[in-house]
């Protein structure tokens, strides 16, 4: 944009808005620290293009015998024979045990090798499932943390020192077996820049063991900000939420249930379809960095990074992941982001339809009630007014 067209432009600006300072009026506050300008006209230093490990994002579908024939990629609690040529996502502790793949399927396992309340790695069940003759064997869940309240910068440098704690007990050659599951919630642009982010982190954190490493990332819809009255804005959030990943580059894709704590064979139907629907109407499936180039989502990405890489440092810093969830510091951390964001969506000032906005509901449970600084817990903004 030139000078010209500029002064132009904001001087427009200004008289729609009847102000001289424009960047008071547009300029939004956020909870990740992240500074977001009113408008973008460049940016420095553009990034490469952030590659993908799968050529076409996966969409994942929790296994149901209708399926078998049009879905290629499926989510498995329980074992199901002959599913020759299809992607499976293990997410059962027992089936992984009793699996013997073929060399023509495809399997990744979902299933958490850390526990948070006891701030231990799962040896025996780690060494099981490196056993495997896994496309990836190693979950690292974030998700977890994003449904419980952590900001961006958490949620990715937990990922980072997560990944860490785990070279320091298997080896380097764990980086290249691992899986991320992340959480995308409703920040549509701040969550396409978190994948984006993490691509960039891990391949760094790669680099510090002379590897050069793309992360695989499963993306699931958060349950963070979905309530259980008005499932349909639900539906809608839960749409934008897919973009997000696809349009980051995610990995495969997951869609929970819309229906809060009543899913029906019709409501599981309909958020596999949201996928189906973004996928051969919108084709952003297909595309390895396509938000690439973005100013604004450029920028973004930069600061995500290097807040992440931060908190990732200052956590080794301090003894790593499970020495600081054995101290009670990372609970805390994520406590403290969470009530923040559930005091502003209790003011308003994150708006949910049909929770605190049209109509606005009473508040029946107060910030004590629904979070624990001493537990990493999963808890809904709407949960607050139902």
């Amino acid at each position: 944009m030139s000078n010209d067209t500029f002064t132009s432009w904001e001087n427009l600006v200004k008289k729609q808005l009847k102000t001289d300072d424009i960047n008071a009026v547009l300029r939004k506050e956020n909870l990740e620290g992240i500074d977001v300008k009113p408008f973008y006209t460049d940016v420095q230093q553009p990034l490469v293009n952030l590659p993908k490990i799968e050529e076409s994002t996966h969409l994942v579908a929790k296994y149901h015998e209708s399926l078998e024939e049009d879905v290629f990629a499926f989510l498995l609690n329980e074992n199901v024979e002959n599913l020759e040529q299809k992607t499976i996502f293990v997410n059962n502790v027992d089936l992984a045990g009793h699996i013997s793949p073929k060399e023509e399927v495809q399997y990744f396992s979902l299933i958490d090798v850390f526990d948070e309340k006891n701030a231990t790695v799962n040896d025996q069940l780690v060494k099981e499932l490196l056993a495997k003759q896994f496309k990836r064997n190693i979950c690292i869940d974030i998700a977890l943390h994003q449904n419980s309240g952590a900001s961006i910068s958490q949620q990715l440098g937990i990922a980072l020192a997560k990944a860490k704690e785990l070279t320091e007990i298997y080896g380097t050659e764990i980086l290249e077996k691992l899986i991320f599951k992340l959480a995308v919630g409703g920040n549509y642009f701040f969550e396409m820049a978190k994948i984006r982010a993490f691509k960039i982190l891990f391949n760094q954190l790669s680099k510090e063991f002379n590897l050069n490493l793309t992360p695989y990332i499963f993306a699931e819809t958060s349950l963070r900000n979905k309530s259980v009255s008005d499932s349909e804005n639900n539906l809608i959030r839960s749409t934008l939420e897919l973009a997000a990943a696809m349009i980051g580059g995610a990995d495969a894709v997951y869609s929970n249930n819309y229906q809060i704590g009543n899913s029906t064979d019709n409501s599981e139907e309909i958020s596999f379809k949201q996928q189906i629907v973004l996928a051969y109407e919108s084709i952003i499936n297909v595309f390895e960095d396509a938000s690439n180039g973005s100013y604004y989502v450029e920028d973004i990405t930069k600061q995500i990074a290097e807040k992440s890489w931060t908190y990732f440092v200052e956590t080794e810093e301090n003894g790593g992941y499970l020495e600081l969830l054995k101290q009670g510091n990372i609970q805390k951390d994520i406590f403290d982001h969470a009530i923040e964001e559930q005091k502003w969506v209790e003011e308003g000032k994150i708006k949910l339809i049909g929770v605190n906005l049209y109509p606005k509901l009473e508040v029946k449970k107060s910030v004590e009630e629904l979070y624990n600084n001493t537990e990493i817990k999963p808890v809904r903004w709407a949960e607050m007014f139902e």
